[in-house]
């Protein structure tokens, strides 16, 4: 695929364009390089946030999710639309306000000024550690699609993705990866109706009537969705929005609460019609598969790399270019995320020699990470977001008079999700969200009394 090539080169020179014109605004101080000097539009902040969320997860993980256990997958992934949209709602306005008032750059320092520098920092290296397994989640999104459908070996194809990730970062900051944003979301959301649209011609006779095929695949709870694993899987999602890094910082970059309202409700439209796309997309595919018009995949984060060979050249170049498209962008918003709180909340340092310096780090951690391939997609990304709901309680905590202290919940909700997960219990990020609460609640009590 030699067009590919042309293709990845064209993206990779127009990508590094926009990424130099967005330096003419300036680097020096972090409010210009890590949030793009609040100044954002609300379509661009809208763009930035769905292509920041909607990564390799979900035209790789999400469709062979789908493919693999029905629509128990759309329901999982709706359950994320609407409480990002309700937070949002509420939340947002609340962050927006605050960061701009105190000066506020990075999720850590939003707590560090409500409670101190403790916060801060355990709020900085946590998701650190937590971001890691659902960055590399979209270098391998990438790389598959690039081993199957250009012939590049996985490890070659890890490199280029790698480079590109530190490469944009470094030279475009956040108004740069914003731009590019804008621009990739675009391409995803053509590039999945591309898709569904050659999905459906795998299927003899009409869907609806057809997936009557798939049994208990149509059905939630089932033998694959138990009540557990939907609880394990969606409580995490559900609350993403206030829990990572990469998003939280989204939503201080609008210019104008005006532009924060616009940025909501375009990328609650673009989280719905983007979920609809995947999810049908992994069914539809199931259905061909049980006719015997496209072949049954076992691994499941390989059905669209496979179904990417079985479809026409361009549409398989749009679509792959699509999937780098979007892992890209999430990659780099969460290591340029990361960078500013190790450069900010941990180094205090001013400048931003030491955050780029770290946006070289992380990318190497993740690509080494990814390199390795220890889990499924979908799993590597909740992994990440259980983890970060150790994060939560000191969150909302910071909307309220009455919570002074937070760095017992966090220590305490991060350790019991890491001892949870290592003991092999499924529910780990729900117990270590209580956890984290119950000592938020205590420590405030015992704070209270002592003064």
């Amino acid at each position: 695929m030699n067009s590919f090539y042309i293709l990845l080169i064209a993206y990779i020179i127009a990508g590094t364009a926009l990424a130099i014109y967005s330096r003419k605004y300036g680097f020096r101080t972090h409010e210009e390089y890590f949030i793009a000097g609040r100044n954002v539009s609300g379509v661009v902040s809208a763009l930035t946030y769905a292509a920041t969320t909607y990564s390799a997860f979900m035209m790789v993980g999400l469709v062979g999710l789908s493919y693999a256990t029905g629509v128990g997958a759309a329901a999982f992934e709706l359950f994320y639309l609407v409480g990002t949209l309700f937070l949002l709602s509420y939340f947002a306005p609340k962050m927006w306000r605050f960061a701009k008032e105190n000066g506020v750059v990075t999720p850590a320092e939003m707590l560090s000024k409500k409670y101190g520098k403790a916060e801060g920092i355990l709020a900085s290296l946590i998701p650190v550690v937590a971001l890691i397994p659902y960055t590399s989640a979209q270098i391998i999104g990438v790389s598959l699609i690039l081993e199957k459908t250009v012939g590049l070996t996985f490890q070659n194809a890890l490199v280029i993705s790698v480079f590109l990730i530190a490469f944009w970062a470094l030279i475009g900051g956040l108004r740069g990866v914003a731009w590019t944003d804008a621009v990739q979301g675009v391409i995803m959301l053509l590039a999945g109706f591309l898709a569904l649209a050659l999905a459906l011609n795998f299927v003899e006779g009409n869907v609806l009537e057809e997936s009557s095929s798939l049994g208990s695949l149509l059905q939630v709870p089932n033998k694959i969705w138990t009540v557990e694993r939907f609880i394990a899987l969606t409580v995490p999602w559900f609350f993403f929005a206030l829990t990572n890094p990469q998003v939280v910082q989204r939503v201080f970059i609008p210019k104008s609460e005006k532009d924060l309202k616009r940025m909501v409700v375009l990328f609650g439209l673009f989280g719905l019609i983007y979920t609809f796309i995947v999810t049908f997309m992994g069914i539809t595919l199931k259905i061909a598969t049980v006719q015997g018009n496209f072949p049954e995949i076992s691994y499941r984060d390989d059905v669209t790399p496979v179904f990417i060979t079985k479809i026409p050249e361009y549409a398989g170049l749009i679509i792959a270019l699509s999937i780098l498209a979007a892992a890209i962008t999430t990659a780099n918003s969460i290591i340029l995320s990361l960078a500013s709180m190790i450069s900010r909340d941990i180094l205090r340092e001013e400048g931003v020699f030491y955050g780029k310096i770290f946006v070289v780090i992380l990318s190497v951690i993740v690509g080494i990470f990814a390199y390795f391939r220890l889990s499924y997609i979908v799993e590597l990304s909740v992994m990440s977001s259980a983890i970060l709901l150790c994060l939560l309680p000191a969150t909302l905590g910071v909307f309220s008079e009455r919570i002074k202290r937070a760095r017992a919940s966090i220590a305490a909700g991060f350790v019991a999700a890491i001892v949870f997960k290592l003991a092999g219990v499924m529910l780990y990020g729900v117990y270590a969200l209580i956890v984290s609460s119950l000592v938020l609640a205590a420590e405030n009590i015992k704070n209270r009394e002592v003064r």
